[in-house]
């Protein structure tokens, strides 16, 4: 059974004075395997931050299902939902989301503090993950006093500190530069190498190219994917750049 299930997805808006209605998915189905690193990628207006938003259970679908480890959290009670959220998904935002008076390290320990885990436990978890993303020396720093890329790998632990069934990153290197870009992809890349599932939504072709499998959105559904198999990251690179310029010239799946 695959990790994650995205069964006939679709999601229709209302306009502000209900007068129109926006169809943002039609009819997206895929799943991912647990272990899996996959990028999502589409123009703006394509569907996927919709997408994103409702397999992080911040939005629901008007129809079709979600299934998570074999559990539709679609039909999850309200109350119910963020212990969900916080129980098995980690997320990766663009803009890091860290609260400038907390420092990384009380940053980082916030789902466990929701989770109402004890300090010792915390402790216990924190260490190997800074340790592991290199940022065992910052942990007692504030947001405003790091960099870019500092703040972004406090986020990374953030997500992993929950021991998450999936990481859900939304343009997790649109704020940094190309060098702290690369070093968060290193990172993801040897995150993923631990069993870690990752789903990645991007703009960022360098970015997807890091990942094993790449989803193409167009027009609210899922129009072609790439599979890396043997492929280097420059041939997928290659292969996701094609790939774009076929989507924007109104090529066929």
């Amino acid at each position: 059974m695959s990790l994650l299930e995205v069964k006939n997805l679709k999601k229709i808006y209302s306009t502000r004075f209900g007068g129109n209605k926006v169809e943002a998915l039609k009819n997206v189905n895929f799943t991912v395997e647990e272990g899996e690193f996959v990028a999502i990628m589409g123009e703006s207006g394509s569907g996927k931050t919709t997408l994103l938003n409702i397999l992080a259970a911040l939005d629901s679908a008007t129809a079709g299902s979600v299934l998570l480890d074999g559990k539709d959290f679609s039909k999850l009670k309200e109350a119910e939902v963020a212990t969900f959220r916080r129980d098995n998904l980690g997320f990766v935002f663009q803009e890091f989301n860290l609260l400038d008076t907390f420092s990384l390290e009380d940053n980082i320990y916030l789902p466990l503090v929701l989770a109402d885990r004890n300090h010792k436990e915390m402790s216990e978890k924190i260490e190997p993950i800074a340790q592991r993303l290199g940022i065992s020396d910052l942990l007692k720093k504030y947001p405003y006093e790091v960099s870019g890329g500092q703040k972004q790998r406090a986020a990374v632990a953030r997500a992993l500190i929950t021991n998450p069934k999936i990481i859900l990153a939304d343009e997790p290197t649109g704020a940094l530069d190309s060098k702290a870009s690369d070093e968060l992809l290193s990172l993801f890349k040897e995150v993923n190498k631990t069993g870690q599932t990752i789903l990645m939504v991007t703009h960022s072709v360098k970015a997807a190219s890091v990942a094993s499998r790449v989803l193409f959105i167009k027009d609210g559904e899922v129009f072609h994917q790439i599979y890396r198999g043997e492929d280097t990251n420059e041939q997928l690179y290659q292969k996701i750049s094609d790939t774009l310029t076929m989507l924007q010239t109104g090529g066929e799946r």
